[in-house]
C-alpha cells in the first residue's frame, strides 16, 4: 500500500453542503466534537479533578453518552448514511470518482454502517448506565487502590461485568461475550485466533524465564531520583524526539495514558513511582509512542479527523507504536550509550552505559505489569486475558478474583503480590469496563516485532539510527508504512501488507531470545 499525506481535502468532499456526503461529514464532525468534549472531561478526571467532583462528573459523562448514542443510532442518521451510500453507488456507476476516492469512501461507509448496527442494537438506558458505572467505577478503584481495599471496589466491578454482559446480549453478534466486547479494540479479532497466536508464548516464555532465573546474576545498585529530576529527563527525551509544545501537553495521573482531544491537541500523562527511577522515563517514552501514532494518522483536513479512516487501525497497532519507542529505542543499548551521562548528571549512581542498559532491562519477574520486563510482560497479559474470560463467561465470582489472581501469578511468574493494591487492583482498565483490551498489549508486542523486522530490511536496524542520535528516519518509516493507514485495513492485514507475512509470534520470540543472549554476559 502506498500512503499519501492528504487523503482527502475540503475541496474533494465539497463545501457547499448540498450532497449527502457533505451532510454526513457535518454530522460526523459534530459527533466528534461531542466525543472530544467527553475525552476532555476524562482527561480532567484523571489529572486535575478533585475527588469531590466525581459524582457531578459522572452525571456529565452520562449525559454526553446519551447524546452521543442518540446521534450515532437515530433513524435520521441511519437515513443519512443510506443516502450517502446510494450517492456513492451512483457515482461509481457513472465513474465520477477516482479509484482512490471510491475505495476510501466505500471503506468509510462500511465502517460507519458497522458501528451504526452496533449502536442501534443497544438500549439507550444501558448506554447511560454504563457511562455512570464507569465514572463510579473509576472513582471507586482509586479509593480502593489507595487503601488496599478490594471489597470496596468489588460491587462496582460486579456491576460493570453485568452491564457488559448485557451489552453483549443486546449486540447479539455471532461471538462469545468476551470476543464481542473485544471488537472495538481489535476489529475482526477471533478468540481462537488470539489463542493460536498466544500458544507459542505460553510455552516458550516460561522456559526463557526459567533460563534467566537459573543463570548467575549480579544485583544492581538501589537508587532513586526526585520527581523533579525524573521530569527533567522526560522533558529532554520528548524534546529530542520532536515534541511540539504547541500541540502537546504532558501531565501526571495514577495510570499513564495518551489521549487525543482534537486535530491539534494531543495529551499524555506519566507518573513517578518511588524507588523506581526509570518508571517515569519509560512510561513517557511509551505514551509518546502512542501520541506520535495519533499525530501521524490521516487527518489532513479538519473534516477528515471525524471519519473512520482517520482513526487508529486497532489498539494492537496502537500498542505496537508505543512499545517500539519504549523497547526498541529507549531500552536499546545504543540509547544507553547516548543517555547514561544525562542520568549521571541528574544524580544517578550509574557510571557507565552498561549500567544504564542493565537498569533499563532487568529480567526480574514481579507482580506489576507496567513495571515488568519485556520477557515476563506477556505472562501478565495472558493472566488478565484468562481472568476476563473467567469473569465474563466462566462464572468466576468477583469476590474470588484476588485469590485467583494470586494463584495464577504464583504458577506462571513465581511471584505473589504483597497485597491487592499490587495485585488485582493495579490496573485501571476493569474500573472503566474495558474488558477485551488487555490482549492488545501483547498483540502489540507481536506487531512491533514483525514491523521492526520489516523496518530493518528497508532502512537498517533501529539501533543504528538511535546510535547516530537521529530517530527521524524511524518515525518517517512508521509514518509512511503504518500511521497513514488508519482504518483502511485491520491489524493483521496491515502487518501482512508491510511485512509480507501473516502475523506470527516468532519474530517477537526471536527478538527476546537475541536480547537475552546480549544481556547474559552482563549477569556473569
Amino acid at each position: 500500500m502506498v500512503c499519501q499525506a492528504g487523503l482527502i481535502t475540503g475541496r474533494e468532499i465539497g463545501v457547499s453542503g448540498k450532497t449527502a456526503w457533505d451532510r454526513l461529514g457535518r454530522h460526523l464532525h459534530e459527533t466528534r466534537l461531542l466525543g472530544s468534549i467527553q475525552s476532555t472531561l476524562y482527561w480532567d478526571q484523571n489529572t486535575r479533578m478533585p475527588a469531590g467532583g466525581a459524582p457531578w462528573r459522572g452525571e456529565q459523562l452520562t449525559l454526553l453518552a446519551r447524546q452521543l448514542h442518540q446521534r450515532q443510532s437515530s433513524a435520521d442518521y441511519a437515513a443519512l448514511v443510506a443516502e450517502a451510500r446510494a450517492d456513492w453507488q451512483h457515482a461509481r456507476r457513472l465513474e465520477q470518482l477516482s479509484e482512490r476516492d471510491e475505495q476510501e469512501r466505500g471503506r468509510n461507509l462500511e465502517l460507519l454502517e458497522q458501528d451504526l448496527r452496533r449502536q442501534q442494537r443497544q438500549d439507550p438506558e444501558l448506554v447511560a448506565a454504563l457511562a455512570t458505572a464507569k465514572a463510579e467505577g473509576y472513582d471507586c478503584w482509586q479509593q480502593a487502590r489507595a487503601s488496599n481495599d478490594f471489597p470496596l471496589f468489588a460491587p462496582a466491578l460486579r456491576s460493570l461485568i453485568g452491564l457488559r454482559q448485557e451489552q453483549s446480549r443486546q449486540l447479539d453478534e455471532p461471538r462469545g461475550c468476551w470476543e464481542t466486547l473485544a471488537q472495538p479494540f481489535e476489529p475482526d479479532l477471533r478468540l481462537d485466533r488470539l489463542l493460536e497466536l498466544f500458544a507459542p508464548l505460553r510455552q516458550r516464555l516460561p522456559e526463557l524465564l526459567d533460563q534467566v532465573q537459573a543463570a548467575p546474576s549480579t544485583r544492581g545498585v538501589d537508587w532513586d531520583l526526585s520527581a523533579a529530576q525524573q521530569h527533567r529527563l522526560c522533558d529532554q527525551l520528548l524534546k529530542e524526539w520532536g515534541r511540539d509544545p504547541a500541540i502537546t501537553c504532558v501531565a501526571t495521573s495514577p495510570h499513564p495514558f495518551s489521549i487525543t482531544l482534537g486535530p491539534r491537541d494531543f495529551r499524555l500523562t506519566t507518573r513517578v513511582v518511588t524507588g523506581q527511577p526509570l518508571s517515569c522515563f519509560l512510561a513517557t517514552a511509551h505514551e509518546w509512542g502512542h501520541s506520535l501514532y495519533e499525530q501521524g494518522l490521516p487527518t489532513a483536513s479538519h473534516q477528515w479527523f471525524a471519519w473512520p479512516l482517520g482513526q487508529a487501525t486497532s489498539m494492537a497497532v496502537h500498542e505496537s507504536q508505543s512499545l517500539f519507542w519504549e523497547n526498541r529505542v529507549a531500552r536499546s543499548e545504543a540509547f544507553a550509550q547516548r543517555w547514561w551521562q544525562r542520568f549521571a548528571a541528574e544524580g544517578s549512581p550509574l557510571d557507565s552505559a552498561t549500567m544504564l542498559w542493565r537498569a533499563m532491562n532487568p529480567i526480574v519477574p514481579g507482580p506489576n505489569r507496567v513495571e515488568s520486563d519485556e520477557l515476563s510482560y506477556g505472562l501478565h497479559i495472558m493472566i488478565r486475558t484468562d481472568l476476563e474470560l473467567a469473569l465474563l463467561e466462566q462464572g468466576l465470582p468477583v469476590e474470588d478474583l484476588p485469590r485467583e489472581w494470586n494463584r495464577r501469578y504464583g504458577e506462571l511468574l513465581g511471584v505473589t503480590p504483597a497485597d491487592d493494591a499490587q495485585g488485582c487492583l493495579q490496573d485501571v482498565h476493569w474500573s472503566e469496563g474495558l474488558f477485551g483490551y488487555f490482549p492488545s498489549y501483547l498483540l502489540g508486542h507481536l506487531v512491533s516485532a514483525q514491523l521492526s523486522e520489516a523496518m530493518t530490511a528497508d532502512i537498517g536496524p533501529p539501533e543504528q539510527h538511535v546510535a547516530s542520535g537521529d530517530v527521524r528516519p524511524l518515525l518517517a518509516w512508521l509514518r509512511d508504512k503504518v500511521h497513514c493507514v488508519g482504518r483502511a485495513l485491520n491489524a493483521e492485514d496491515l502487518v501482512a501488507e508491510v511485512s509480507g507475512h501473516p502475523l506470527s509470534s516468532q519474530p517477537f520470540l526471536s527478538y527476546l531470545e537475541a536480547k537475552l543472549i546480549q544481556l547474559r554476559p552482563l549477569a556473569d
